[in-house]
């Protein structure tokens, strides 16, 4: 079900929605929509049996848990030191993700049904007139402006650091054999490195965060034209899931939509 949370000039309508797909036994995603704080997480965990399910639990309980318990005080990114000349919520939003990587690493290194859990995950922070995005590993978070579809985020895989060093062609990719390495992701190290986007906002964008099981299965011409014809942003996150197993479902699909509206 979607709901709405108001702007300066208008408000931001959000939906959610997750689904095991065809393939697994169960699904090791998971997501968190907007309560008091206008936040959206999406978490696709990995590490075998249930493992999986622990860490991206864990990730969105403590990134959720990190902003209840920072909503009204403007000092504090306890337990990390963080750069001051940065916008204080960005800073919020890095510490959050980072206090979920230690988590999830002490647990893995306490439990051993845990070992070699971890989780990608991308969260947004939505503002008054700009979103903020902390992003670790390769699930996505894509804008629709405009008729036009951008991911803006970059994946933390091994395919794409090929991509990046050797430019491989159309054809390469598509072959490339470890396409689910990811380089990147929350519980691997003690320590993680969180990219952080800002993005000003127009009336009408549409932002959608999801994971792999969602971009892996649908490319991006198909995620543009689904957006294009959003009206119910609940329906359109079933559309994003029904087409994902329609072109195989081999994976958990989650979608997060978020919609600009302005006041008519």
């Amino acid at each position: 079900m979607s709901s709405t949370f108001p702007l300066r000039n208008g408000l931001v309508r959000f939906s959610g929605e997750t689904h095991i797909g065809l393939k697994r036994q169960h699904n090791e995603d998971s997501l968190f929509l907007p309560e008091s704080d206008r936040l959206t997480i999406v978490a696709d965990g990995m590490g075998g049996h249930a493992s999986g399910e622990v860490a991206s639990k864990l990730a969105v309980d403590t990134v959720a848990e990190y902003f209840r318990a920072t909503q009204s005080d403007t000092q504090i990114t306890w337990p990390y030191k963080l750069d001051w000349g940065d916008f204080f919520d960005q800073n919020r939003l890095v510490a959050a993700v980072k206090l979920a990587n230690l988590r999830i690493y002490e647990r893995a290194q306490k439990d051993d049904k845990c070992k070699g859990m971890g989780t990608t995950i991308v969260t947004s922070l939505y503002l008054e007139d700009r979103v903020i995005m902390g992003h670790v590993g390769d699930s996505r978070i894509y804008r629709y402006r405009d008729g036009k579809l951008l991911q803006l985020t970059e994946d933390h895989s091994l395919l794409n650091d090929y991509i990046r060093m050797k430019r491989l062609s159309a054809d390469e990719v598509g072959k490339f054999p470890h396409k689910n390495v990811i380089v990147r992701a929350l519980g691997m190290k003690e320590a993680v490195q969180v990219d952080v986007l800002s993005d000003r906002f127009h009336p009408w964008d549409i932002y959608m965060s999801c994971s792999d099981g969602l971009s892996g299965m649908i490319d991006d011409p198909q995620i543009e034209k689904l957006l294009r014809e959003a009206v119910d942003l609940d329906e359109a996150c079933e559309k994003m899931i029904q087409a994902a197993n329609a072109n195989g479902g081999v994976d958990n699909i989650t979608c997060v939509l978020a919609r600009i509206e302005p006041v008519s």
